[in-house]
């Protein structure tokens, strides 16, 4: 390959000759579970906030889909939007390469209560 040819390769992002591309897909990984809201006020601002500090510190998107309504789950805006009062079960659906560990954490923090105390 010629100098000018591994030049424009790597401004393309292709792989040059006889390498191989080693990069994952971060699409590839996905995540799910269902989460039932058990705080007595439900999922609203205080709840809600934890949540996207929770979300916000992992790089994969994160979908929250509570009776047919599917928000970001790192807006705070979008989680508020859901309305989901206490027993609400919420479907947490989480895509990219960190996937399972923003799930789980959502999960623990649920089982946590948000970490709130009333």
């Amino acid at each position: 390959m010629t100098l000018a040819k591994q030049h424009n390769a790597q401004r393309e992002g292709t792989p040059q000759e006889g390498k191989r591309s080693c990069t994952r897909d971060p699409a590839e990984s996905k995540a799910r579970t269902v989460i039932v809201i058990q705080n007595d006020k439900g999922l609203h601002t205080r709840p809600a906030t934890e949540l996207v500090r929770c979300t916000s510190r992992y790089k994969s998107n994160v979908q929250l889909t509570y009776s047919g309504i599917t928000v970001n789950g790192k807006s705070l805006l979008g989680i508020l939007m859901l309305a989901a009062g206490k027993g609400s079960k919420i479907e947490v659906i989480a895509q990219g390469e960190d996937a399972q560990d923003v799930v789980t954490a959502i999960s623990q923090l649920v089982s946590c209560r948000f970490h709130i105390q009333y």
